[in-house]
């Protein structure tokens, strides 16, 4: 697979999205998903994403134990500050959080080490200050954010060198688009979006809240695209979306992710705990979009062709990537 830059660090253009094979949509079986990392590195992918919350530290530890033998083959990143206790940036938990996933992931360095998300009670540069201590130490390569909005982005660089902004972003979630792109660009940090394909709903195979288990996150903190009224006016989009799809000679999926790879900055991380989709994904790699495709895709699916959005009205009034 092609490489793409991370700071310091060479990873594959497409990164792997570890969180489905613990939580969030629906059970996934540990043999299925340790067979499924070690074939995503056969396939090319060397860039895995986790974090301490996904199966509170669940799938820390099936990364250490699947691929443990595997370390100098990919590069790791995971992220702190976000538990099911809630957001805690403090220092004294993040050098914690640190030890402990470490020793989950069965490594002594973690390449990529995101604050999951900023606590509005300490300073960013507090936070940060942590992580940049983590990499004096030697424990972390390389630090990174994740949903921040523009002023924050800037008073963390400041403190230390960010590698990477992980946010939600594909062709219906935009909020990036906003200005943290331009600051990214600005800044050498390497945008990672985060469930590219729309939480499946860009691949066509997704359903609306009907169809999906209660504690699937599309029925409930990204509930309000999936209702059923939303996501059936939603689906028409797809009909042509599906049509481009075809002209290009790839799948659904393939063209959302060419879509964000034809920014050059850009290192998406689907999510998956199905090897076919992992290497469906994985193809879209190799495909390049014209400038025309991307402008006809632009115009077909956006934040004012949806409807609904992307969190329910509590996450979005929490969420500081939405202060741009």
């Amino acid at each position: 697979m092609k490489t793409r830059k991370i700071g310091s660090l060479n990873v594959s253009g497409i990164g792997l999205g570890c969180m489905n094979m613990s939580m969030g949509y629906g059970p996934a079986d540990d043999n299925e998903s340790k067979k499924l990392l070690n074939e995503a590195l056969d396939v090319g992918y060397t860039f895995l994403d986790t974090a301490q919350i996904y199966g509170s530290g669940h799938n820390e530890e099936l990364i250490g134990n699947a691929l443990s033998a595997r370390r100098n083959e990919y590069v790791l990143a995971t992220k702190c500050g976000l538990s099911r206790e809630g957001i805690n940036g403090d220092p004294q938990g993040i050098y914690q959080s640190c030890d402990n996933s470490l020793k989950r992931l069965q490594t002594d360095v973690i390449d990529l080490y995101y604050l999951h998300r900023v606590d509005p009670n300490i300073p960013i540069e507090e936070s940060v200050g942590a992580l940049s201590r983590l990499v004096e130490q030697g424990k972390v390569r390389e630090i990174g954010l994740s949903e921040v909005c523009c002023e924050n982005l800037r008073r963390a660089h400041k403190e230390h060198p960010v590698a990477a902004l992980q946010s939600e972003y594909s062709l219906w979630s935009r909020t990036p688009e906003r200005g943290v792109l331009d600051v990214c660009d600005e800044l050498g940090v390497t945008m990672v979006p985060f469930s590219p394909l729309g939480r499946a709903f860009l691949t066509g195979k997704s359903a609306d809240t009907t169809q999906l288990g209660e504690t699937d996150l599309r029925c409930t903190i990204a509930r309000p695209r999936f209702e059923p009224e939303a996501f059936r006016k939603n689906s028409e989009l797809l009909v042509p979306f599906a049509e481009i799809a075809e002209d290009n000679q790839c799948t659904m999926a393939q063209l959302a992710l060419a879509w964000l790879l034809h920014r050059e900055n850009d290192v998406p991380i689907p999510g998956t705990k199905h090897i076919d989709y992992m290497k469906e994904n994985a193809g879209a790699a190799e495909i390049v979009l014209s400038d025309q495709t991307v402008a006809e895709l632009n115009e077909l699916i956006n934040e004012t062709t949806i409807v609904g959005n992307r969190y329910t009205d509590d996450r979005m009034a929490e969420a500081d990537a939405e202060r741009d």
